[in-house]
């Protein structure tokens, strides 16, 4: 088993923070994030099935603990946030036939109003305004998750598309039956004036409501160019800085130009889950991002499976009784992952239940020199990888001081 141990090298010199400018110039969006992105998300712990009431008391907690100063600041409602949830089976996406999705009448999802109560005002749903800035006023950040394309409930429908309502549907999706081989929503959207179009009005919607990151999943495996390029110009559309999550992995290498150019960060792993074979895997990968990274975009080694996850009716073998599991990985396994994400600069996104962490998993959140070495390390890189006995090493550095991992 690889044992990774952060040493921190402090130098007697003041400490030199200013990042390395590329020469370049830098795409506006790159400029949305300057450091890794930060902060919560909703699906290791609760899957298609978070309410707001869950969403909030992890905001809560991240305030609380005073997370925030150390850069722990998005928090994030992953997927099937406009399904109402059933009361028993669905498993980990409610995939049932009975879906009840919730719509506006331009064929654009809308929070689940038995979720999230909030998005009802006057009898009229409003989306995620209401709860994106009770979000905001706790100094924190908004973001949901959604599915590439179009809602396949607008074939043959009333619905219209909003900024070219006498445009057809059958000009923005492509084919009738689904791509993504995993979730049936949604079709893919053509690459043509109707479907820029289409993502120009949900972008717009997303960004009346307040939303600051948007992870976007069935997008970079298999690498859909002509949606990336489309969902990059929606969001520049709106003059909102939403910082843009590709997902998910493994993104092939020879789309890294289109990664840099399109997205502020792309999975290069499928998802991650609490066992060690999953984190020894992410070495390699980081290894070979490692060259590409930089300020404003980031290489992702997926969320972080700590502390009580897979609260829900999905999970196999869960049980109410049980409500969900603590993370299978030991302390030794969790300090390895934290590090390698850290000096790597991956995003660090928490998906258990913050609201029961231990000290233990609190102490991985708000180590000082560790986040000095995740947003501001320079040059880090593998410097040695000896599989045979289980060690690897990294190395950073910010002016004189030097990092090893």
């Amino acid at each position: 088993m690889k044992q990774l141990t952060l040493t921190i090298i402090a130098a007697l010199l003041s400490l030199g923070m200013a990042q390395a400018q590329n020469n370049e110039e830098m795409a506006t969006f790159r400029t949305w994030a300057m450091t890794p992105p930060m902060g919560w998300n909703s699906w290791d712990c609760y899957y298609s099935s978070v309410t707001e009431k869950e969403v909030l008391q992890n905001a809560q907690y991240l305030v609380d603990n005073d997370l925030v100063k150390y850069g722990w600041e998005y928090v994030v409602v992953d997927i099937r946030w406009y399904c109402n949830h059933p009361s028993l089976g669905g498993g980990n996406y409610n995939q049932r036939g009975d879906q009840d999705y919730v719509l506006d009448e331009y064929g654009r999802y809308l929070p689940s109003p038995s979720r999230f109560p909030s998005c009802m005002v006057d009898g009229k749903n409003e989306g995620f305004k209401a709860l994106a800035q009770k979000i905001h006023d706790m100094g924190l950040k908004f973001g949901i998750h959604i599915m590439r394309g179009v809602p396949k409930s607008v074939m043959g429908s009333t619905y219209k598309l909003k900024g070219s309502e006498s445009t057809p549907w059958s000009q923005v999706y492509n084919g009738t039956t689904s791509p993504c081989t995993w979730l049936k929503d949604n079709l893919l959207v053509k690459n043509n004036e109707a479907g820029q179009t289409y993502y120009n009005s949900i972008m717009d919607l997303y960004a009346e409501w307040g939303v600051d990151f948007l992870k976007i999943d069935d997008l970079s495996r298999p690498f859909y160019t002509d949606e990336i390029h489309m969902i990059r110009k929606a969001i520049d559309q709106t003059n909102r800085p939403i910082v843009l999550s590709l997902s998910p992995g493994k993104t092939q290498y020879q789309y890294a130009g289109e990664c840099l150019e399109n997205a502020n960060m792309w999975r290069m792993m499928d998802d991650l889950w609490d066992n060690w074979s999953a984190v020894d895997a992410v070495f390699n990968e980081a290894h070979a991002w490692e060259t590409v990274t930089r300020p404003g975009n980031y290489a992702d080694c997926d969320m972080l499976p700590l502390g009580q996850i897979a609260m829900t009716i999905g999970d196999a073998g869960y049980t109410a009784a049980d409500n969900g599991r603590w993370t299978n990985l030991s302390q030794n396994e969790q300090l390895t992952m934290m590090t390698l994400w850290g000096i790597c600069h991956s995003p660090l996104f928490f998906g258990g239940e913050m609201t029961k962490n231990d000290a233990f998993t609190l102490s991985l959140l708000n180590n000082e020199e560790y986040h000095q070495m995740h947003k501001y390390g320079e040059d880090a890189h593998q410097v040695m990888n000896d599989e045979d006995n289980g060690r690897v090493a990294w190395t950073s550095h910010i002016g004189d001081t030097r990092y090893l991992a």
